[in-house]
This record gives structure tokens, sequence and C-alpha cells, in this order.
């Protein structure tokens, strides 16, 4: 067994205009100052990583490290959960999803594609060049709209769905597997994979490749009334990462799962800051340990409710009071005795 690392912090929901969040060394320091050992890194602002420069120069990726090093923190994964979105759009959002990509691709779909997968390519090496193993993105989306059935889905939309899905994605991932690093998808509502089953038709999909890995958040799960427990008995072998993020799930006579269209704060199901919320972290805690997950505990801040800047404090001393620092012996090694096959045989009675 090994110790989970952490507390690290995903920095996505951070970053803005104003100090300390403006800038690496700011948001470095006041990570540190709270007690973080790590940072989740976003990959679209380049006042903190430039990521085709970190692929292509070894100078700057030891440079960039280093600097992060200097406030005692290591990079846990970067993140291209926005450009990951890109490899995937539907139609009927790519106005929205315009917003994720640089303006010169806007209202082209296909070169906005092009522009997302060569993003996850640089991502691929920019990891290798960065010594890091794991990497955090979204799947994006062909199908999501077509969730609930109605009307009929015609047969084999599904399908063709995943097919195309794996198609974009197979060259990203064999450009991940020959750096050395797994690509994690975030297992997320609005992605072609947001559950067990749709995770396991696009490993199918992509041949069971290697690389396809999971970012276990158990937000997601408690809003989808999906057993988040037993989801890591099922793929803890695929689970390379993981968000702390906590949400709670509260219906009522008006609304369970879908919503009713109601603002985060109103929702029957809505995320919450670490401990605020419904997850066991306990069992889940224990569960990563008992297999070996060898990753980050990551703080991801999304809160309706709790300021920020509170929800990671408290997020830091959270997850370091969560971390099991796992045993090298067995309890009831006081108890052992000398063996043998002679001797074991005589106590068979052989």
């Amino acid at each position: 067994m090994t110790t989970i690392q952490g507390p690290a912090v995903f920095l996505a929901q951070f970053i803005s205009d104003e100090a300390p969040f403006n800038s690496l060394d700011g948001i470095c320091k006041w990570a540190a100052d709270l007690g973080f050992k790590g940072i989740q890194m976003p990959t679209l602002d380049s006042r903190f990583i430039d990521l085709q420069k970190a692929a292509e120069s070894m100078t700057y990726a030891d440079e960039l490290k280093g600097k992060i090093a200097s406030y005692g923190l290591e990079i846990t994964e970067l993140s291209t959960h926005l450009q990951g979105q890109l490899v995937a759009v539907h139609p009927a959002y790519d106005d929205l999803f315009d917003a994720f990509a640089p303006a010169n691709v806007h209202g082209k779909p296909k070169a906005r594609q092009e522009w997302a997968v060569q993003q996850l390519k640089y991502a691929a090496k920019a990891s290798n060049n960065l010594g890091l193993n794991a990497h955090a993105t979204f799947s994006g989306s062909l199908l999501w709209q077509y969730f609930h059935p109605w009307p009929q889905r015609p047969a084999g939309l599904v399908e063709e769905g995943f097919a195309e899905l794996a198609k974009r994605w197979m060259p990203i991932l064999n450009e991940f597997d020959q750096n050395g690093v797994d690509l994690c998808y975030e297992i997320h509502p609005g992605e072609d994979l947001f559950d067990g089953e749709t995770y396991e038709m696009f490993l199918k999909a992509v041949n069971n490749h290697s690389r396809a890995c999971i970012l276990y958040d158990p937000s997601h799960f408690v809003l989808q009334q999906l057993d988040y427990i037993q989801y890591i008995d099922f793929y803890h072998e695929r689970i390379k990462a993981f968000h702390v993020k906590d949400a709670e799930f509260n219906p009522t006579g008006k609304q369970g799962t879908f919503g009713g269209y109601q603002s985060w704060s109103n929702r029957a199901g809505r995320y919450r800051s670490p401990g605020d919320g419904q997850v066991d972290f306990k069992t889940i805690f224990s569960k990563l340990s008992q297999y070996d997950f060898k990753g980050w505990a990551v703080m991801e801040w999304e809160c309706c409710i709790k300021n920020q800047e509170d929800g990671a404090r408290e997020g830091a001393e959270f997850i370091k009071n969560h971390i099991i620092k796992v045993t090298d012996k067995a309890f009831d090694d006081f108890a052992s005795v000398n063996s043998s096959q002679a001797f074991n045989r005589k106590i068979l009675g052989l």
C-alpha cells in the first residue's frame, strides 16, 4: 500500500486578475501558506504556464518546476479540461464552447477541434518534461443531449457516438502512451464519460487502451445517485487522479437529480466545500489506500455557499486529516512464528 500524497489544490477556480491569484509566484505562495503541498495546473493561462513551451523546451520545464519547488510545492498534474471538452462538441453547443478556444477558431468547429487535439498533444509532452505520470482532462461529448431517451434514440446512435469519440481520442491516447503519462478523464455530467457504463463503452471503443484512465471525483456521483464507494472497487486499477470535492443531494417533492433548471444554490444536488456535504471521504481515503492509489488528493473548490478562500483553507486541513499513513507491517506480526515447508506440513498433520 502507498500513502496518498497531499494536500493539493486545483488552481482553476482560484485564478483571477487580482493578487495573489494573478501570477504564478503569488498563487504558489498563497497555496503554500495554506499548507498545500501540490498544485494541479490548468494550462490555458500563459501567466502560469506556456503549454507549448513546456512541451518543446526542457529548459523552460525545469525552470517552471524549480520556481514552484521554491515554494515547497510540486505540480500534481496538468489539466486540459477545457481543451479536452473541445475534442468532441455537438453543434448545439458550438457557440457556448467557442469561449474555451482562441478567437481565431471561433465559428470554425473543425479548426477548433484541431487546435484542441494539438493542445492535448502538447500536454502529453509537457507532462513528460515535467516528470509527471498523470494528466487531467474531459472527454467532450457528442451524445449528452440524448441521455434521456425521448424521443426514442435511433438504433446504433450511441454506438456510433462512442466510435467517433474513440476515433478522435486514439491518436491523443497514443501520444500520452509514447510519453509515459496516464490520461485521466474526469467522469462528469455533460461529458460522454459520465458514469461507469459510459466509461466502459469508451474503454471498449479504444481497445482497452492502457492510458485511458480515470480522474475520480465522488461529487459528480452524488448528484447522479451512483454508488461512489463501489465505483472504486470496480475501477481502482484505472483511477490515477483524485479530486476532493464534496456534494449533497436533498430531493424534494418538486425536484430531484435533474434539478428543475434551478440555480446551483437551489438545486436538490449541489456542490459543497470539503466536509460540508454528504460524501464519505473517510471510506474513500481508506479504499484508495487499500488499493494502493499512488497519486495526489487534490482539492477542487466548487461550493455554492462558502467563500472560496475559506474553502481552500479548510480544505487543506480536511485533506491532511484524511490522508492515511499506511502501515509497513501487519498488526499481528508480534504473534508471528517461524515457518518452513516442513513445519507447515507438520501442523497440517501431513
